[in-house]
């Protein structure tokens, strides 16, 4: 799909995918199409970057309060993930949606073909 939008995309535009720290942590066939995600993010970059076009991946932790684990967790699993995390909490819709206005902005032109863990710190990169 966007190998078909990509003359619509506008020069100076971004690009934003949102992945998983599963991709790297292991997580059976999720894992690895957000692993794929990944890599993807980086061939796209390469090719809309001569246009001022950046693309970056977002990669969320545990995010309470939306639809992705269908309420499924445990009370345990729950507190669980927020344990896993540096800061203790869990995400929320807006810590995800902060990353992604700051991606698209102005302020981050020279941001490219990166992965963004927003975890808490659950899992960490360099």
């Amino acid at each position: 799909m966007t190998t078909a939008l990509m003359p619509a995309i506008a020069e100076g535009g971004a690009v934003i995918t949102i992945g998983s720290i599963a991709a790297d942590k292991g997580a059976g066939s999720y894992g690895a199409a957000k692993a794929a995600v990944a890599s993807w993010n980086v061939d796209l970059a390469r090719q809309l970057g001569p246009r001022g076009i950046t693309a970056n991946t977002v990669a969320p932790g545990y995010i309470a309060d939306t639809e992705f684990f269908r309420d499924a967790l445990t009370p345990d699993k729950k507190t669980s993930l927020i344990d896993a995390a540096i800061t203790k909490r869990p995400g929320n819709p807006d810590d995800i949606a902060g990353m992604v206005e700051f991606l698209a902005s102005p302020d981050a032109r020279q941001i490219t073909a990166q992965t963004f863990a927003v975890n808490g710190g659950e899992w960490t990169t360099r």
